[in-house]
């Protein structure tokens, strides 16, 4: 790679470092998971930098590899033993810079199935319109219009749900 794209990258890199990080949380609800998934997607990118940053904005480029990323990990078969183990670890592992979201909205993010979470999360989250949530899903707008909508959904209902488990005396 010559140097004028590996500090172009760089700069890439640091610039858009964090909004990757937050992205990759709402998707998957854990900070540590989050780094790895992007530090796994910029380096997928920087194998590819010389040829997309010609082409134009890799920013859509980039949130579809953390995409990929995600999804990726969530079909691993040792991610889905993970955590049954019935032993609670000491402390929870704190953000360390927030989210700007409430611990609720995150439980209930994590109820969603993982492609309406996605359509919610960059639709509303990420602020993306649907066209380029579109490309970063590989789908069609109406696609993502469906599983956005269908998410909110889940999501209102995972809402409801925790609201109606903290009110005493109130069942679902």
């Amino acid at each position: 790679m010559r140097s004028g794209d590996e500090a172009s990258f760089r700069e890439f890199a640091r610039d858009k470092a964090l909004p990757l990080r937050r992205t990759a949380y709402l998707l998957c609800g854990d900070w540590h998971l989050a780094e790895d998934l992007v530090q796994t997607a910029l380096i997928k990118l920087h194998r590819v930098w010389p040829k997309v940053s010609r082409k134009g904005p890799v920013d859509n480029y980039t949130r579809q590899i953390l995409l990929r990323c995600w999804l990726d990990e969530r079909r691993r078969p040792w991610r889905r033993k993970e955590n049954r183990d019935g032993v609670v670890p000491d402390e929870p592992a704190a953000p360390a810079d927030g989210a700007g979201i409430s611990d609720s909205l995150l439980r209930a993010l994590a109820e969603v199935p993982p492609k309406q979470r996605a359509a919610v999360v960059l639709r509303y989250c990420a602020d993306l319109p649907a066209a380029e949530v579109a490309v970063a899903l590989r789908c069609s707008e109406g696609t993502v219009r469906s599983q956005a909508a269908r998410g909110l959904d889940a999501l209102r209902e995972a809402l409801q749900g925790q609201h109606d488990e903290a009110v005493p005396g109130r069942s679902a």
